[in-house]
């Protein structure tokens, strides 16, 4: 019997995935704009996102020609792909993705001071 592979995804969820309901291009693109620094393969991509191959095939390439994403080299056979953040669309996808997870910080931060007991 086959052993089921753990989860390598990056994120547990990140705000734009919680926002569109687990939409693969929404969890690439929350990986790619909070692991910013570097750039990824498809299979990277993939597996850290939490979404199969071929979804990251399919969507790679519609997040390239909207310049949320940039494809910044080939290294042997596989391209690498980063948040492209030298164009407007990039920069505030990313901004919106942080923007998101702001607010959720506040309402999480603002639940808990209502929960906590009032001492004298």
């Amino acid at each position: 019997m086959a052993r089921k592979k753990e989860s390598e995804k990056a994120l547990e969820a990140g705000p734009l995935e919680r926002l569109f309901a687990g939409n693969a291009t929404a969890k690439i693109l929350d990986f790619l704009s909070t692991f910013r620094e570097f750039d990824y393969s498809e299979s990277d991509i993939a597996r850290h996102s939490g979404v199969s191959i071929r979804h990251a095939q399919r969507e790679l390439p519609k997040l390239e020609r909207l310049k949320l994403i940039m494809m910044t080299r080939i290294s042997g056979k596989s391209k690498m792909y980063r948040m492209d953040t030298e164009s407007q669309t990039g920069m505030m996808a990313s901004k919106f993705g942080l923007a998101l997870a702001s607010v959720e910080v506040d309402n999480v931060l603002a639940k808990k001071q209502k929960e906590k007991p009032l001492t004298a």
